[in-house]
């Protein structure tokens, strides 16, 4: 997926950030960019149950002195291509994560080739405010990585998800 990824570092010495934003369908990719600049914009297209990203969503925002730019990438697989071609050149990834059903194998597998490419990423658990939710368990399947608990619907809460792991981006420097 994200084979073309070369680190960034002069960006990030530049005090930007390119952090793109993963996840299946419905895991809140969308709600997090939203909740964090309101002013973000989106590329979608009607869905079943609502709307869904058939491009990116892109928002900016400053974090820590760090103008970050965060690029959602739609959510099925059938979209492969778009995910390969708006990671290119990503300084970070973040992976959204709905924890209030079973991970599915497309976020697996998503999860999989994030680790594999060795960039900096933090999980979200999202949905958090929901009763049937279960960090628990996903934490349990992904083991030791950067997990925050979120609710992608709350500014608050994403926002400090955000600055937290963009803080252990900056002290890389």
């Amino acid at each position: 997926m994200i084979k073309e990824h070369t680190a960034n570092s002069s960006t990030m010495a530049a005090g930007k950030l390119k952090i793109v934003v993963f996840g299946a369908y419905n895991a809140g990719k969308s709600s997090f960019i939203q909740a964090v600049d309101p002013s973000s914009k989106h590329i979608e297209a009607p869905a079943e149950d609502g709307t869904t990203t058939v491009a990116m969503d892109f928002g900016r925002i400053t974090v820590r002195n760090m103008q970050v730019f965060l690029f959602g990438t739609p959510g099925q697989e059938r979209f492969e291509f778009v995910r390969q071609i708006i990671s290119r050149g990503m300084d970070a990834a973040i992976m959204i994560i709905d924890c209030s059903c079973e991970m599915d194998e497309f976020t697996r597998h998503l999860y999989q080739q994030l680790t594999e490419e060795g960039i900096p990423l933090a999980v979200m658990l999202n949905k958090c405010d929901l009763v049937e939710s279960c960090p628990a368990m996903i934490r349990r399947q992904l083991g030791d990585v950067l997990m925050f608990e979120i609710t992608t619907v709350d500014k608050d809460s994403a926002g400090k998800a955000l600055d937290a792991f963009v803080g252990t981006l900056v002290t890389d420097l």
